[in-house]
């Protein structure tokens, strides 16, 4: 079988190579890596570094899987291949890689449980899987929801991304996210690393998505003359260059499906301090000591991790019996992603 990948919002750049650093942009290129002559669906056909772009119409729904990251419009995919190829049905994989609770809107919500209950659907962790089994049990009638095919496996990166740690002689403080959406907290991340700053020299890194670094916030932040805010490295070495030189994150956000931003920091050696919530405990080894209730802890922790950092990277290492690096590399490699994506694609449709 063939693969077609899904997702509107995908650029590709004048190369002929898919642009930008983000969680899907980096799914996409990961999936084109995955299946040698992997399709990328565009609104025009065009010839690219080691693939092609083609339009929903040149699909090919006898030999081609469609693998749908913009999970809401799978039912449209089917309908026009269906009424366009004289009644052909197309075979379409959902892939599922951000949290369900974006979805706010009274049709969405719906619309999604259909679309998980009538297509094979893919999740990037075992906590996004229990949400859409939730939304079809939910939303959808019971006949539906008992047939529904779900699989999931964490994101996890590449271990040959990572750098040779770089220390710097003042601390840097990454904001591990690319947008300054409400879900993300930005203004916790601000209060912490203030109150952080009044005790311990140190200097905080931001990398934005576009549409969020010309926001009014990103510009307060700007404003701040120990802030650097900047754009979305250009190439992915320079993402882990980066990272090999953060000392520590400060994750503030309320909700994530998985967290591969985070995951990549820890195992390039940042030491990571989490909201104490189910979707970061997941990330981690049970008993991880960098995981705050309060406003007030947060400080605490990440105050430790700027001021000592070796001592806590000690520490890490001893809850884990080894290398905490290590632990993170082996519990989010990205090999179990591929072995079990290929698997779902052929147990579902070969």
């Amino acid at each position: 079988m063939k693969i077609a990948i899904k997702r509107e919002a995908t650029v590709i750049s004048e190369d002929g190579r898919v642009a930008g650093h983000d969680s899907g942009a980096t799914l996409v290129r990961r999936f084109l890596r995955l299946f040698p002559e992997a399709q990328v669906i565009g609104p025009v056909p065009r010839r690219c570094d080691g693939f092609d772009v083609v339009p929903i119409a040149f699909v090919d729904p006898e030999d081609t899987v469609i693998i749908n990251m913009d999970v809401l419009d799978s039912t449209d995919i089917w309908n026009t291949i269906y009424r366009e190829s004289g009644g052909a049905h197309a075979n379409i994989m959902n892939f599922v890689w951000w949290p369900t609770s974006d979805l706010e809107s009274t049709v969405e919500r719906p619309t999604m449980a259909l679309s998980c209950a009538l297509f094979p659907t893919f999740a990037n962790s075992e906590r996004t899987a229990s949400e859409i089994r939730e939304l079809t049990r939910k939303l959808t009638v019971s006949s539906l929801a008992e047939q529904a095919k779900l699989a999931w496996v964490n994101l996890g990166f590449r271990l040959d991304h990572v750098k040779d740690r770089q220390e710097t002689d003042v601390p840097v403080v990454l904001y591990p996210a690319i947008y300054l959406s409400d879900r993300k907290r930005p203004d916790l991340f601000r209060k912490v690393v203030e109150k952080v700053r009044d005790k311990v020299p140190l200097k905080v890194e931001m990398r934005l998505q576009e549409s969020h670094l010309v926001s009014e916030k990103a510009m307060q932040f700007s404003r701040l003359n120990w802030v650097w805010v900047g754009p979305l490295t250009a190439e992915r070495n320079s993402y882990w260059e980066a990272l090999a030189h953060t000392t520590a994150f400060l994750a503030t956000a309320a909700e994530e499906s998985y967290g591969l931003s985070y995951v990549e920091a820890m195992g390039a050696g940042a030491i990571g301090v989490f909201p104490n919530l189910e979707w970061a405990r997941i990330l981690v080894p049970e008993g991880y000591p960098f995981l705050y209730d309060t406003e007030d802890e947060a400080t605490t922790l990440l105050t430790r991790a700027v001021e000592d950092p070796d001592a806590c990277r000690k520490e890490l290492d001893e809850l884990v019996g080894g290398s905490f690096t290590g632990w993170i590399n082996e519990h989010h490699s990205d090999d179990v992603f591929d072995r079990e994506v290929v698997a779902a694609v052929n147990n579902w449709f070969a």
